[in-house]
């Protein structure tokens, strides 16, 4: 009998403070934001990552009458700006713009301060990322299998830059390596600025970062295919990779994270209206300058996609033997 009454007198208590939170996460959400939100982009100004969020921070702001500033704070990988949010106040002011390849690929390669799968909150994917297969102009072919013939001719002659080990580019190469029956030297670069530059001197002769797209667009390289969903319409008659060599169908993507606790509220709020901003008309020309495109997404998407490709590369990796330096 005892027992039935602290039940009866408790759980109704219990029950209130429930619905309590329950409406006072909807108010907060409903209210959100009313102050400055932070945006830690965890690479450097001028990258792919800063360039796939700065057109939605505009935007924001505008719309919701509050300022969403970006923050650059690169460093391991995109460890540095990650680990930052991680550790953050998970009160919907503080969110993560990471390139896939710190939540996908680095945890691989080293131990990370985080973990990519339990430690953040996934709140959309904004952007696909393209990466180029371009060959500086020099080279004496004007297609893929042609050049993959050239290469054949002069195994180990060729080098390729990255923007480092374990970089997008660098798996991109090795799995390349493999499928077409070639040899081409690796050059890890301490990001896509430098290799680029050795790049467009002739130092280096393939390159495929997204930061090659003005260079393509201006026909000072030559653009051999992409890695992508689907064609470019700027070039129609460039292939896809995998329409070549099957096994190169992952994607370059990038997206929005939270301090794991975040009210599922703002999350949801947050990823609804960058999912708006995502699909306005002119946000997919503006994005391809870049080798960007809008690709709006849910919550759980994302979070089905983090653990889908960790697995996925987790196996490449390890199939490569790639080694972090």
């Amino acid at each position: 009998m005892l027992v039935r009454r602290l039940l009866s007198s408790v759980l109704p208590v219990l029950a209130g403070a429930v619905v309590w939170t329950q409406v006072a996460a909807a108010q907060s959400a409903a209210d959100w934001p009313n102050k400055t939100v932070r945006i830690v982009v965890n690479f450097g100004p001028g990258g792919s990552a800063d360039n796939s969020i700065r057109p939605f921070a505009e935007r924001l702001s505008k719309k919701l009458g509050q300022q969403f500033v970006i923050e650059n704070r690169g460093g391991a990988s995109g460890a540095l700006g990650a680990e930052a949010v991680q550790k953050a106040t998970p009160d919907g002011y503080t969110f993560l713009v990471t390139p896939a390849l710190t939540m996908i690929i680095l945890p691989h390669l080293r131990k990370t301060p985080f973990d990519p799968l339990k430690d953040l909150a996934p709140v959309s994917q904004i952007t696909d990322g393209t990466l180029l297969f371009a060959v500086h102009p020099s080279i004496e072919a004007n297609t893929l299998p042609e050049f993959v013939a050239h290469l054949k001719k002069n195994p180990g002659k060729f080098s390729w830059g990255t923007a480092g080990v374990g970089s997008y580019g660098h798996i991109m190469e090795e799995v390349f390596k493999i499928e077409a029956g070639v040899d081409i030297l690796h050059v890890p670069y301490r990001g896509g600025g430098e290799s680029l530059a050795d790049f467009l001197a002739g130092v280096v002769q393939i390159h495929a970062d997204p930061n090659t797209m003005p260079h393509a667009l201006a026909g000072k390289v030559k653009l051999l295919a992409v890695l992508d969903r689907a064609r470019l319409p700027s070039f129609p008659n460039v292939p896809v990779l995998k329409e070549l060599y099957p096994a190169m169908d992952f994607l370059s993507w990038f997206a929005v994270y939270a301090p794991l606790g975040t009210p599922a509220a703002i999350i949801k709020k947050f990823s609804e209206e960058l999912n708006k901003i995502a699909m306005e008309p002119d946000m997919k020309s503006l994005l391809s300058q870049q080798a960007l495109a809008p690709y709006p997404g849910k919550p759980e998407e994302l979070a089905d996609l983090t653990k889908k490709d960790y697995e996925r590369f987790g196996a490449i990796i390890k199939k490569l033997n790639i080694k972090a330096e």
